[in-house]
């Protein structure tokens, strides 16, 4: 009898110890899932950075400052030698100002000797933006390429102009308004994105795409 009695309590703790263990299971691996996906069963994207902006508040249209590389570390973008390969995308930005365009220049984001590059910069006036990352886990806005650039940019503020009670600064996304801080909008594949500075009533034509090169 004292060995049956036993064996059924070796029994009931091996079954104890086993619902024990597959619940364990399943609490971290709820967790694992939880800490990778959204509600949606998305993955998770790293953060978009913070909004920043450059200092300079001059008038348009603006140069490139003598060195961009050290303003785009100070942004939090990655300098090295050469573009990065894991992430290569591109947006478009057209910057207008009292129905005038305004260049965005070359080589922003790129040391003036070519040694090194950030992984957000421009190649030519067309005002492409390249994203070429070393690292495809990174999320990139529109204040990074004026921090880069030194060119103050927020909700109120391009450079020198202000918004005031005769002239606005306005944002588009795809030639839809943007609502809050233009530094905030996330750079993503061939975004188009149009800043506009002038009189609210002006009839301007705000594109809502760009003809990228095969390629781009």
């Amino acid at each position: 009898m004292r060995q049956e009695q036993a064996r059924s309590e070796r029994r009931r703790r091996v079954l104890l110890m086993s619902a024990v263990g597959a619940v364990l299971v399943v609490v971290v691996g709820l967790a694992g899932w939880g800490l990778t996906n959204l509600p949606g069963g998305e993955e998770t994207e790293a953060a978009l950075p913070e909004p920043v902006s450059g200092e300079s508040t001059a008038m348009p249209p603006w140069s490139l400052p003598e060195d961009p590389v050290p303003l785009a570390e100070q942004a939090g973008l990655r300098v090295e030698p050469m573009e990065g390969t894991a992430k290569h995308f591109h947006a478009h930005l057209d910057i207008i100002v009292d129905g005038e365009p305004v260049t965005v220049p070359p080589n922003l984001g790129i040391h003036p000797a070519g040694t090194a590059m950030s992984e957000l910069h421009t190649h030519d006036e067309r005002g492409v933006l390249h994203v070429e990352a070393p690292t495809d886990d990174q999320r990139y806005n529109l204040g990074q390429v004026f921090a880069q650039w030194d060119v103050r940019l927020d909700e109120t503020t391009l450079g020198g102009l202000e918004a005031d009670g005769g002239n606005t600064l306005r944002a588009y996304v795809d030639g839809e308004l943007h609502e809050g801080n233009p530094a905030a909008i996330q750079l993503t594949e061939h975004r188009q994105i149009a800043l506009v500075y002038g009189p609210e009533d002006a009839d301007v034509d705000v594109p809502d795409d760009f003809d990228f090169e095969p390629g781009e």
